[in-house]
């Protein structure tokens, strides 16, 4: 069954309409104006220069793996195919080639990313209204949409990330045997390509693991303390509703062998990620595949482990712990100019006129999205956390077989199954994609914090839909206001994402924290 017909079934029209006219929300914003700026934005300097070099057969070194470079390339070759009469060129890639020949593929894949987050989130809860909010909150982000619209890697090291989790729900969800075995094959093959375009898309996989590991040691808790997973962890233990009536995607997880972990999420993104070089190593072709293949892990390594931190090596330099608060975006893209004067480019004139135009590229989220969103994964945790210090005391009471005052035993939260299931797996992954920033001593930047911001926004997503299912009217104001605010600041800041003129007030009243300049 192709995937999207899992996702959407056509007894409820509306969801099937809401899939469609997000993507066609998402791939307007993303190909509308895609060549604007006739010149290289960002580290496209490097990405679109090391794609031409693979067309051109040019060796090269790069402090990543090679597989978003390859795809740049393969939009570039498709693209220089195409009739494009009067179109502006230019030759900073080193051949000529109009900008939306080197984005194109950059946005039609970041145009998807809301859709794979859709599918996760109805993998995870079933739950239509839930699906499709978490799907527009994605499509309503500001980093994401700068990221898809030129030729840079992240949004590549996003979406395989993201379709390793997807494939891994769909195994948990398929009943047969031989289906769940090739979703796990994809699962693998998936994380292997997201490490293959950033190491830090392990992160990924890390998740995975993760979930494996803890679902391990909730079984094992249950297995050895059946009094107190009667009292509690039966009714609190993070598990999808049984679509077969038997068991949970926790459980089903849980049933996974270690060889079977070894070989979905080991030897295949291993093998993955080997295999991608191939065509970089042939390039650049010194001593043999294998050993030029270590040389250059090692190489890399040395290169990152040399890049320092701070404003002196980059303006826009964040730590790991600002990301949560959007404390400190990139400008991608900066240049000012008089009304009525052409498009900026690489080497724009001074304006012509005294007033002035600004055109801006602002690597930034949307601001009440990413805010909430915060706010919303750490009240994931903090549940968590209780839900886990519920389990515990009600262990020691079955342990102990004391009889303890009601009040000492923390009393039950109102979340189901479901819900456990989506809060355990949403702060696994998030954790996964952020706390390993933590150790890491190089330059590093808002767009790192892409993969966690994910789940921080499937978070919100899940509190909206909660509070619009509340019998209180106040709850489901609440959802709806939220929804209201997201939309009208992503509306507000949408010039600073797609690079529209403004007034120099118009753009300083979107700066509202001086560290966003």
């Amino acid at each position: 069954m192709p995937l999207l017909k899992k996702i959407a079934q056509p007894s409820l029209p509306w969801f099937s309409l809401g899939i469609l006219a997000l993507l066609i929300v998402s791939l307007g914003l993303r190909f509308w104006g895609l060549g604007r700026f006739n010149t290289l934005v960002f580290d496209e300097v490097y990405y679109a220069k090391f794609a031409y070099n693979y067309l051109s057969s040019t060796p090269f070194f790069d402090g990543h793996p090679p597989l978003s470079k390859y795809l740049i390339a393969i939009a570039m070759a498709l693209g220089s195919q195409v009739p494009t009469p009067q179109t502006a060129m230019n030759g900073l890639t080193g051949g000529l080639f109009a900008p939306w020949m080197y984005r194109w593929l950059n946005a039609l894949t970041g145009s998807f990313i809301p859709l794979v987050i859709l599918g996760i989130a109805y993998q995870l809860t079933h739950r239509r209204r839930y699906a499709l909010i978490t799907g527009w909150f994605a499509a309503l982000d500001g980093l994401f949409l700068v990221e898809s619209r030129y030729a840079l890697n992240n949004v590549y090291l996003v979406i395989f990330g993201l379709l390793g989790l997807w494939f891994l729900l769909l195994a948990l969800n398929s009943a047969q045997s031989l289906r769940r075995s090739g979703w796990l094959v994809l699962s693998g093959i998936s994380f292997g390509a997201s490490a293959s375009i950033k190491w830090n898309g392990l992160w990924f996989l890390l998740g995975a693991y993760s979930l494996w590991i803890v679902a391990q040691g909730i079984e094992w808790f249950q297995a050895s303390h059946p009094m107190a997973a009667t009292s509690t962890v039966q009714e609190s233990s993070p598990a999808e509703i049984p679509k077969d009536g038997h068991s949970s995607p926790l459980q089903r997880l849980h049933r996974l062998r270690w060889w079977q972990v070894g070989l979905y999420w080991g030897i295949v993104p291993a093998l993955t990620y080997i295999l991608e070089w191939i065509p970089h190593l042939k390039l650049n072709a010194k001593q043999g595949l294998w050993p030029d293949f270590w040389a250059l892990q090692v190489e890399i390594l040395q290169y990152h482990e040399r890049v320092g931190n701070g404003p002196k090596i980059h303006p826009y330099c964040s730590n790991w712990y600002s990301w949560l608060f959007m404390w400190r975006p990139v400008a991608y893209f900066y240049k000012v100019t008089g009304k009525g004067d052409p498009l900026p480019t690489e080497a724009t004139l001074p304006p012509t006129t005294a007033e002035k135009v600004v055109y801006d590229v602002h690597a930034m989220g949307n601001p009440f999205l990413w805010w909430f969103s915060t706010i919303a994964i750490f009240t994931v945790l903090a549940i968590l956390g209780w839900l886990a210090f519920q389990a515990i005391s009600n262990r020691i009471v079955a342990h102990t077989s004391r009889t303890i005052p009601p009040v000492v035993i923390p009393p039950p939260l109102p979340f189901s199954p479901c819900e456990r299931w989506l809060m355990l797996f949403l702060a696994i992954n998030y954790l996964a994609n952020l706390l390993p920033w933590v150790k890491v001593t190089r330059c590093t930047f808002l767009y790192h914090y892409m993969g966690a911001s994910v789940f921080a926004t499937m978070a919100i997503a899940w509190l909206v839909d909660r509070w619009l299912s509340s019998r209180q009217p106040y709850l489901r104001q609440i959802g709806l206001t939220v929804i209201a605010i997201v939309a009208i600041a992503f509306l507000f800041w949408l010039p600073v994402y797609l690079g529209l003129p403004l007034s120099l007030e118009g753009f300083k009243l979107r700066m509202w924290l001086p560290s966003w300049v």
